[in-house]
């Protein structure tokens, strides 16, 4: 597969998930509402970090499709 077409798909990926992974984290953060300030905190710190962890194997697909890549 070229370099040009998983950076496609890749940058699509990214997008729909990072789409649905807020929508849930601002919903699940609704819910904190009347909680404490440091839970909030706590939980929007760690929410704001955690979108990384369920992305690496795309990020390691895409990595590896660079360095397979003839050089032009």
């Amino acid at each position: 597969m070229k370099p040009r077409v998983r950076r496609l798909i890749a940058g699509m990926a990214l997008l729909l998930f990072l789409a649905l992974y807020a929508l849930i984290a601002a919903s699940v953060g609704a819910l904190l509402v009347r909680a404490p300030a440091w839970l909030q905190l706590s939980y929007f710190a760690v929410a704001g970090l955690a979108w990384v962890l369920p992305l690496r194997p795309l990020f390691v697909w895409l990595s590896r499709a660079e360095k397979d890549a003839p050089i032009p």
